[in-house]
C-alpha cells in the first residue's frame, strides 16, 4: 500500500523521492517534519567533509496542499549542493566524461567491481554514484513521512547506537531521555562509553581506517496484530529484515535478542504471557515485539550490523578494471564511521514497513478513518 522509490546520484543535481499511498489528511510541513530527520542523518562523530558541504532540506513538489497530504503520490526533492563541483563530470549530455575523474580501481567491499561487471561499466563511477550512501537521504525523507503517520496513531520511534567499533554503548533504553540521543555525538544513551568510542574513532581516522557497529530502531505503542503468519511475504519480521538489509553496508539483522536467543534454552528465551485489567502483557521482550510475523503489542526492536565503510584512506590491494593490473583501491571522500547516521536510516526504513502494515490493517484513504479504526481496535484488544 505504501510504495517508495528514489532516483538520483551522489554527485548529481538532486535526489528525488516518490512515496505513493500516503493517506489524505496527514499534517505535513517539510521544515517541521522531514528536515529534522535529514539533519540527524548528517550528524554523528566521524563524518567526512561531504556533511560540511550539504545541508539537506526537503522540497515538497506534489501530494501536499496547504500543509496536508491530499492522497496523491508525494514527490520530494533534496538538492545536492556538491553538484556544482561535479557538473562537468555528471551532466547527462554527451561528451562530459573527463577521464581525470574516472574510477577504475575497484574498492573491496563496495559495489564497484560486481556492479561494473553486471552493467558493463569500465568507469566504475557509473556504479558508485548510485550505490553511494548519499542515497539514504531519500530513505530518511520518505521515512520521516512514515514516522509522521505512525505518530498520528500514537506509535513512537527512536534510533540509537548500541555498539560502535566493538565497544558496547547500550546503556539501557529510556524513552524519557530521547533528547540525549540528539545531543550525543554517537547517538547513544550510554555517556560512560562515549569517550572510549570517540578515542577509537580518532585513532581510526589517523590510521586511514573505518569502523562499523550495531544500530537499533525501536518503536513503542505498536498495537497487537500487525503483519500475519499466513504467508512468508506477509510476515512482518521478514519485511523488516529485508528493509534493514537493503541499507548500504548492513550485513546482519536481528529482531529483539535474536542472535543471543539462539544460544539459550527455550525457558530463558520465550516471553511469558500475563494479563491485568488493561489486557495481555509480557514482563520480558526477548522476542522484540514479534512472534510468528505478528506484532505482540510490546516494543518493536530491530537491530542491524553495519560493516566498516569500504572506502579506506589506507587502501587495500585491488585490480584496475581497464589495465587489469594490480593497484591500490580508489580513494573517494568518505567518513571514518557513519554508524550514528545509519541508525536514523534504519529507523526510516523500519518506519516505512511499519506504516505500510498500519495501512494494511486500518485502511489507507484518510487519516480520520485510520485514527478512528485504530482507536476502536485498541479497545477490542484490551477486552479480548
Amino acid at each position: 500500500m505504501l510504495r517508495f522509490l528514489s532516483a538520483g546520484e551522489s554527485h548529481g543535481p538532486s535526489l528525488t523521492v516518490l512515496l505513493d499511498g500516503v493517506p489524505a489528511g496527514l499534517d505535513l510541513v517539510a521544515p517541521d517534519h522531514i528536515d529534522p530527520w535529514l539533519r540527524r542523518r548528517q550528524g554523528g562523530y566521524g563524518r567526512g567533509k561531504r556533511m560540511v558541504i550539504e545541508s539537506d532540506r526537503a522540497e515538497l513538489l506534489a501530494g501536499v496542499r496547504a500543509g496536508r497530504t491530499t492522497g496523491a503520490p508525494l514527490s520530494i526533492r533534496i538538492e545536492n549542493r556538491d553538484w556544482r563541483n561535479w557538473a562537468s563530470v555528471m551532466a547527462p549530455e554527451p561528451g562530459n566524461e573527463p577521464r581525470s575523474r574516472a574510477l577504475t580501481e575497484a574498492r573491496p567491499g563496495h559495489a564497484d567491481l560486481a556492479g561494473g561487471i553486471k552493467y558493463n561499466h569500465k568507469d566504475l563511477r557509473d556504479v558508485l554514484e548510485r550505490a553511494s550512501a548519499r542515497e539514504t537521504a531519500s530513505r530518511v525523507a520518505a521515512g520521516a513521512v512514515a514516522l509522521r503517520l505512525l505518530d498520528a496513531i500514537d506509535i513512537e520511534g527512536c534510533a540509537r547506537v548500541v555498539n560502535l567499533a566493538g565497544i558496547a554503548c547500550d546503556g539501557g533504553m529510556d524513552w524519557d531521555a530521547l533528547d540525549r540521543l540528539d545531543e550525543s555525538p554517537i547517538r547513544s544513551l550510554d555517556p560512560a562509553a562515549e569517550e572510549a568510542i570517540l578515542d577509537r574513532i580518532d585513532l581510526a581516522k589517523v590510521e586511514g581506517d573505518t569502523l562499523g557497529g550495531i544500530i537499533e530502531a525501536r518503536f513503542r505503542g505498536v498495537p497487537v496484530g500487525l503483519g500475519s503468519h499466513t504467508q512468508w511475504d506477509r510476515k512482518l519480521d521478514g519485511r523488516l529484515a529485508q528493509a534493514a538489509m537493503s541499507i548500504q553496508a548492513m550485513k546482519g539483522v536481528e529482531i529483539g535478542d535474536g542472535w543471543s536467543n539462539a544460544l539459550r534454552a527455550g525457558s530463558d528465551v520465550h516471553d511469558a504471557i500475563y494479563r491485568n485489567d488493561t489486557g495481555y502483557f509480557r514482563k520480558t521482550n526477548r522476542s522484540g515485539g514479534l512472534e510468528a510475523g505478528i506484532t505482540t503489542g510490546e516494543e518493536l526492536v530491530v537491530r542491524a550490523a553495519m560493516k566498516p565503510i569500504a572506502t579506506l584512506m589506507k587502501p587495500l590491494p585491488t585490480v584496475d578494471v581497464v589495465t587489469r593490473q594490480p593497484t591500490d583501491a580508489a580513494r573517494e571522500r568518505s567518513d571514518t564511521t557513519a554508524v550514528p547516521a545509519a541508525s536514523v536510516v534504519l529507523l526510516a526504513m523500519c518506519a516505512l514497513v511499519l506504516a505500510d502494515s498500519v495501512l494494511e490493517k486500518f485502511g489507507a484513504d484518510t487519516m480520520a478513518e485510520i485514527r478512528e479504526r485504530a482507536k476502536t481496535y485498541r479497545t477490542y484488544v484490551s477486552t479480548f
